[in-house]
């Protein structure tokens, strides 16, 4: 249900649905990807990479995940704050993870329709092939939960995360 009046605008629903109880089969292949994306990346930058794609994607869901996972993983809430702003955030983040989070944005939005060389060029710079092609794996993953979040209507909240 969406309510609008001239001070403020909210917007309240339920779930359309659980995808995990209604096609297991997809989540379970969508975890296996999941697994072999993350396989020797770093965990600090998995989560900058998912949090900032969610931030992208609007996806409150995985905000709140990722954003309780990093800060679960010893993540600064200065740099989890500064993210969506990460390229005016001078010193708070490596190269290798602003090569990470400029791929991200690239990828998440195609904007021009396609990858930069620039932006590529510069995470081939900073990963090695392997842990570059792990990389986008992962970018691409966390935009399919983004997906699937955003359209089924998954809310914040209900996430914990594990010890």
């Amino acid at each position: 249900m969406t309510t609008t009046n001239a001070s403020h605008s909210t917007h309240t629903h339920a779930p359309r649905m659980l995808l995990h109880e209604v096609a297991p089969d997809v989540q379970k292949a969508m975890i296996g990807l999941e697994i072999a994306a993350r396989k020797d990346l770093d965990p600090t930058l998995i989560e900058l990479v998912k949090i900032r794609a969610s931030q992208l994607n609007h996806c409150s869901f995985c905000l709140d995940m990722h954003t309780k996972d990093a800060r679960r993983m010893g993540e600064s809430e200065e740099r989890i704050y500064l993210l969506s702003a990460w390229e005016e955030a001078v010193g708070l983040y490596t190269e290798k993870e602003q090569a990470a989070l400029a791929l991200t944005e690239a990828v998440t939005v195609l904007t021009d329709g396609f990858v930069p060389d620039a932006v590529y060029e510069r995470a081939a710079r900073s990963f090695e092939e392997p842990e570059l092609a792990r990389l986008i794996s992962l970018i691409v993953t966390i935009n399919a939960w983004n997906r699937i979040g955003v359209t089924t209507r998954l809310f914040p909240g209900a996430y914990k995360a594990h010890a």
